[in-house]
């Protein structure tokens, strides 16, 4: 679905190793040695990431789509969403297709 175009969201579950890499500043990105706020609600956006890469599977396919946003929330369950809070990677437009 991400291939042809049609899912433009990705879902990341609100846990411990996600949220260390999603930290973010409200104008800005976090590194160690700075105090940070998790993206949230209303909080900013997470400007940290520019981009994101999936694989198929274990082939060398791949494909490149900008991040439009990093957010908390509920997805869709058509998607693959569960029925609580996600992070949510909002996809921009594509970048490649190898």
């Amino acid at each position: 679905m991400i291939d042809c175009g049609f899912k433009t969201e990705e879902y990341r579950e609100i846990k411990p190793y996600w949220s260390n890499r999603f930290r973010c500043q409200a104008h800005g990105i976090c590194d160690m040695h700075t105090n940070c706020i998790p993206v949230a609600k209303g909080l900013g956006r997470c400007d940290k990431y520019t981009h994101v890469q999936f694989h198929d599977g274990y082939t060398n396919k791949t494909m490149t789509f900008e991040i439009e946003n990093i957010e908390i929330g509920f997805g869709k369950a058509v998607w693959g969403a569960p029925d609580h809070e996600v992070y949510i990677i909002v996809l921009g437009k594509r970048k490649n297709n190898k």
